[in-house]
């Protein structure tokens, strides 16, 4: 390990890959913000919590097992002319529980259900469980990326720590914004939908670029901060007046 610290390519891995895990967390922290809105503050602050210690631990126990990970993408079954693995069962399957999830959370919001209404059927364990099993497909495609950008599981693991660490800051202040501005939980269901077609596509061997997706989010979300601003200028004009 102290040999890895007076390494600079060993720094420069660290930090392209704890940048790399950040990014690739941002589905994940708006899955634990959707997901917990739905729970009383009381139970949503804990759960968000618990979802983000589950990641770290799943992310971490998967680095240790880099032998099986490997054996996930290797080919089960051939159909339509696609070599099926583990890797890509999980993907599709869990792109499929996001379109689900966002399509009910859309349909939730649309009909305009009461906040307790919504906080008593969500519960606390069933929020946990949703939470565990996008977090089971979220590490999953993170560790393989880890895996291919470094040499060493010391450097993974610290990666994976520091960019969990740096979710749970963000996911605090997301899921606080989120519940300010309806429209941009409307919008974040939308990266859901969009994050659950990229899994299916990945599953089925059609790889979209995550720089398109990424982009896609970016721009919405700057088309939204500019229709915030416009709308508070709106207000603050008419108390003006």
């Amino acid at each position: 390990m102290l040999d890895l610290l007076a390494d600079p390519s060993a720094w420069a891995s660290l930090a392209t890959l704890t940048i790399l895990e950040i990014i690739l967390g941002i589905d994940n922290i708006i899955f634990l913000t959707i997901i917990t809105s739905t729970l009383p503050e009381a139970q949503a602050r804990p759960a968000r919590r618990i979802g983000l210690l589950l990641a770290l631990l799943m992310r971490v126990a998967l680095l240790l097992s880099i032998a099986w990970i490997i054996g996930l993408t290797r080919p089960l079954f051939t159909a339509f002319e696609l070599e099926i693995s583990w890797r890509d069962i999980v993907l599709a399957g869990g792109g499929l529980f996001l379109l689900v999830k966002g399509t009910l959370e859309i349909h939730k919001s649309v009909e305009g259900e009461e906040e307790g209404t919504r906080g008593k059927a969500a519960g606390f364990w069933s929020a946990i469980a949703q939470i565990v099993v996008l977090d089971m497909i979220f590490s999953l495609d993170s560790v393989i990326t880890a895996v291919g950008m470094a040499d060493h599981v010391e450097i993974m693991v610290l990666a994976i720590v520091i960019a969990i660490a740096v979710m749970a800051v963000a996911a605090e202040t997301v899921s606080s914004f989120i519940a300010d501005h309806p429209t941009i939980k409307m919008l974040a269901l939308g990266f859901l939908l969009l994050v659950g077609v990229t899994l299916v596509a990945d599953g089925l061997h059609f790889h979209i670029p995550r720089g398109y997706v990424y982009f896609a989010i970016t721009f919405s979300i700057g088309i939204e901060a500019l229709n915030l601003l416009a709308r508070r200028r709106g207000a603050a004009a008419k108390a003006r007046k």
